[in-house]
C-alpha cells in the first residue's frame, strides 16, 4: 500500500521523521525510522534520511502499511489531568504506576506518550506531543510536554541548562535536623552503580549532582522535605536523600520498603480479624509538585524574541495525590511531632 503527502508550507522545515509522526500519529517514531532506513519512504522519488528537512512542496511516498507497524500503547484519555497549556507547551498529571514510555519487558502497557497521542487525537489537533523530561514511573506530578519543535529545543535546553525549576514532595525516613525555614545543599557526584544495573549511587568519579532540600512537615520518625534537583541525573533526588541517611519511606531501590502499612505506624495496631491489611501507598513517595518552566520564543510570529501569549514562564503546581495525602493524615494522627527538649 502508497501513500502520498505533499508537504504543505506550515510543514516546511520539519525533518522528516517528525513530518511522518504527525502523519501517522499512533506509531513509534522509532518505527517510523525503520521504514525510512529500509527504503520504504522516498522524498520526491530518492531516498532519504529521517533527518532531512522538507520544503514546501516535496512529495514524500510512503510503501508501507500502517496497519503493520507497531502502535503507542494508550492510557486512558480520563486518566490525564491537563494542568496547564498555551500555544507551545502541555503540562499534564502524571498518575502513579504510569511509564512515560514503553518499557522493554512490557512493551504493550499503556504509557504517558501514548495517553498524550491520544489526546491529541480527540482533539483534532495536527501537533504530536513531545515530552521533554521524564519522571520515574512510580512518581506522581506535573510533567512537561512540547507541541513544537521550536518548544521542543527551547525546553530540553533549559533542562539541560537549570532553566527549569522543580519542587519535589519527598517523605523520607527519620527526623531531618535543618532547622525550619532554612535549606541545605547536598553537593554529591552520582555515578552508575557498576554492580547492579540501573541503579545509581554517589561516587567521586560520577558527574556533578546538586540538589536543595528543605523542612515541610516533620513527624514522629518521618519528614516530609522539599527537594529541588539543580540537575537532572537519574534517581538523583532518591539518591541524594538516600545517602544522606534519609531514604524515601517506600523505596524499593535505595529505601526499605516497597509499601507502608498503618500497622507499621500506629502503636498497639490491631486489624480486623481475617482481613488482609491493605497497604495506605504502595509506590514511590515522591510527588512533582511544582514545575517553573521558562517563556518560549513565538517563531509562528516570525519574530523569535517574542514570547508565546500566556507563557511567561509559567508555573505549574500538581495537588497532592490521594495515597499520599492518606498517608500523611495517618502521620499527622498517629505520629506527631514532638519538639525535643535542649
Amino acid at each position: 500500500m502508497k501513500t502520498t503527502f505533499i508537504v504543505p508550507p506550515e510543514r516546511a522545515g520539519l525533518e522528516l521523521d517528525e513530518f511522518l509522526c504527525l502523519m501517522f500519529p499512533g506509531v513509534p517514531k522509532g518505527a517510523l525510522r525503520n521504514e525510512v532506513r529500509s527504503g520504504r519512504v522516498l522524498l520526491d522519488g530518492s531516498d532519504v534520511h529521517s533527518a532531512q528537512r522538507l520544503r514546501d512542496g516535496d512529495v514524500v511516498m510512503c510503501a508501507f502499511d500502517e496497519d503493520e507497524l507497531p502502535k503507542l500503547p494508550t492510557t486512558h484519555i480520563d486518566a490525564l489531568t491537563v494542568l496547564y497549556e498555551d500555544a507551545a507547551v502541555l503540562v499534564v498529571d502524571k498518575p502513579a504506576k504510569l511509564a512515560v514510555e514503553s518499557e522493554r519487558w512490557a512493551p504493550d502497557l499503556p504509557t504517558l506518550a501514548g495517553g498524550l497521542i491520544a489526546l491529541a487525537a480527540k482533539r483534532g489537533v495536527d501537533w504530536r506531543p513531545r515530552l521533554v523530561h521524564r519522571l520515574d514511573k512510580d512518581t506522581t506530578g506535573a510533567i512537561a510536554a512540547a507541541k513544537t519543535l521550536e518548544a521542543e529545543r527551547v525546553l530540553r535546553t533549559a533542562f539541560e541548562h537549570g532553566g527549569v525549576q522543580k519542587r519535589y514532595l519527598a517523605l523520607v525516613e527519620g527526623e531531618h535536623p535543618l532547622d525550619e525555614g532554612e535549606s541545605e545543599l547536598i553537593d554529591r557526584p552520582i555515578a552508575p552503580d557498576e554492580r547492579k544495573s540501573g541503579r545509581m549511587i554517589v561516587h567521586p568519579s560520577g558527574k556533578p549532582s546538586q540538589t536543595r532540600i528543605s523542612i515541610v512537615e516533620r513527624f514522629a520518625g518521618y519528614t516530609l522535605m522539599a527537594a529541588e534537583p539543580l540537575t537532572g541525573r537519574t534517581h538523583q533526588i532518591r539518591v541524594h536523600l538516600s545517602d544522606a541517611g534519609f531514604p524515601l519511606v517506600i523505596d524499593h531501590v535505595y529505601g526499605r520498603r516497597n509499601e507502608l502499612k498503618l500497622s507499621e505506624l500506629k502503636p498497639g495496631y490491631r486489624g480486623k480479624r481475617g482481613v488482609v491489611e491493605r497497604p495506605l501507598m504502595d509506590r514511590l513517595t515522591l510527588h512533582a509538585a511544582v514545575l517553573t518552566l521558562p517563556p518560549v520564543p513565538d517563531v509562528a510570529s516570525g519574530d523569535r524574541a517574542a514570547v508565546i501569549a500566556g507563557s511567561p514562564g509559567a508555573r505549574v503546581e500538581s495537588p497532592l495525590p490521594s495515597d499520599l495525602g492518606r498517608v500523611l493524615k495517618q502521620l499527622r494522627k498517629v505520629r506527631p511531632f514532638k519538639a525535643r527538649r535542649k
